[in-house]
């Protein structure tokens, strides 16, 4: 009988390269990002226009309006460090797309709301718990699962999306608010939150495995399981972050950021500019311009971070941002001129200047835990800010101008000068606090 010989079996399919489209998948999951955070923007540029109208409207007080804006911010940060547990559990699109609605229910309801405790519950809770499982976390996941090579230009690109959502929206929304009144104006932010919900369901993956990909510059992997306990390791990780002095400092110096811009300078100065009888879509626009050097100073503040000690970084940044604020009062007035533009162009070079030394003092201090122990300092970040956005509110109440409040964060900028000089360096080996 004739030996018969079996075939050999086929090979596998090989795995599909990052090299094998012409344009790799993931810079397509980064533009829906990108799309996607300008759009969600939109929210965050409104409250700063919404103070005074809703003031001659209602007769609600400045206070009143700054506790429902201080809610939303509070609530973004405290939401930011358990979003990336809640995209590794649900996925990123699901969370993503349910977020953007929230925002614009909670957007949409204020147009019919006749009493303050609705605007606390429909811009404090809905459009803050929307915005807040968004936050950094979402261009973060996206990034780590779609990128190995890039990850720091990706990254850079996503932070910037929010400056240039604001300056997109800024201008359009103050005009708005002139000539049609605030209620378009929120809905504008309901209807841009909306519509990029389709992009993010259709188009976003919420990882690369899911097509068959491995992710850029890196090899194939298998999407992992649902993670059910990240929730847990992030309130473990802020528990043993808390027993070290330099989470405090850091946390402290970001409270003290987040105070001074998003607290201060995105929520009043529209209103405080209009009180010297600046034109609000003259003022909005120079917020605008603080986003395009927002842009600007950040990517150059990541370059000096990988040449300079980060802690004296944070010294001098915001030892210049209390100066510029002491300045302030003395250039508000009815029109635009060179001094205040120069103040527009120097505060936007510095806006969020802190985040790349921030960011990099906590790695230095806790290694595989750092990516958690930010998002817990952002988190300081937004109370400062909710803390502030309420009482410049009420500061303009009880005084009848925001002077006394630009003194004030001026000399918060100095105090956090001095504890970034006096956080420790770190130890040779970075502290992995889940090991501690």
């Amino acid at each position: 009988m004739a030996q018969t010989t079996e075939s050999p079996a086929p090979a596998p399919p090989a795995r599909r390269t990052p090299r094998d489209p012409r344009v790799h998948r993931a810079w397509f999951v980064a533009a829906v990002t990108f799309v996607t955070i300008i759009g969600a923007a939109a929210f965050a540029s409104l409250p700063g226009l919404l103070i005074e109208p809703l003031h001659r409207e209602f007769d609600w007080s400045r206070g009143t309006i700054g506790f429902a804006v201080s809610v939303n911010l509070a609530l973004y940060g405290l939401t930011a460090p358990f979003a990336a547990a809640l995209m590794d559990r649900f996925g990123i699109r699901r969370v993503v797309a349910l977020a953007l609605t929230v925002i614009a229910v909670g957007s949409v309801l204020t147009v019919w709301m006749t009493a303050a405790w609705q605007l606390v519950l429909y811009w404090g809770v809905l459009v803050g718990l929307g915005s807040g499982s968004m936050a950094l976390a979402f261009a973060a996941t996206v990034t780590n699962r779609w990128f190995v090579a890039r990850r720091g230009l990706v990254t850079g690109i996503l932070t910037a999306a929010g400056a240039s959502g604001q300056l997109v929206f800024l201008p359009l929304l103050s005009w708005l608010v002139e000539h049609h009144g605030w209620r378009p104006a929120a809905v504008t932010v309901a209807l841009a939150a909306l519509a990029v919900v389709p992009f993010v369901w259709l188009l976003l993956r919420d990882h690369p495995a899911d097509t068959g990909l491995a992710p850029y510059g890196g090899e194939y992997t298998e999407k992992p399981a649902p993670v059910t306990g990240a929730a847990r390791r992030a309130v473990t990780v802020l528990f043993k972050a808390a027993r070290t002095g330099p989470f405090w400092l850091l946390a402290g110096t970001f409270a003290i950021c987040g105070a001074s811009t998003n607290g201060l300078v995105k929520t009043h100065f529209v209103p405080a500019a209009h009180d010297h009888g600046m034109p609000v879509t003259a003022a909005a626009g120079l917020l605008a311009v603080i986003g395009v050097f927002d842009v600007v100073g950040t990517i150059a503040s990541g370059w000096f971070t990988d040449r300079f000690e980060a802690r004296r970084l944070l010294a001098v940044y915001y030892a210049l941002r209390g100066v510029s604020l002491l300045f302030l009062p003395m250039l508000l007035a009815p029109s635009v001129h060179p001094p205040m533009l120069f103040f527009i162009v120097f505060y936007g070079l510095d806006w969020v200047a802190t985040v790349p030394p921030t960011i990099a003092l906590c790695r230095e201090h806790y290694g595989e835990d750092s990516a958690i122990v930010f998002g817990w300092v952002l988190a300081s970040h937004q109370v400062g800010a909710a803390l502030v956005a309420f009482g410049g509110g009420v500061a303009r109440d009880v005084f009848g101008s925001y002077d006394v409040v630009w003194y004030a964060s001026g000399a918060l900028c100095a105090a956090a000068a001095l504890m970034a000089l006096v956080i420790r360096r770190p130890r040779t080996e970075a502290l992995t606090l889940a090991g501690a």
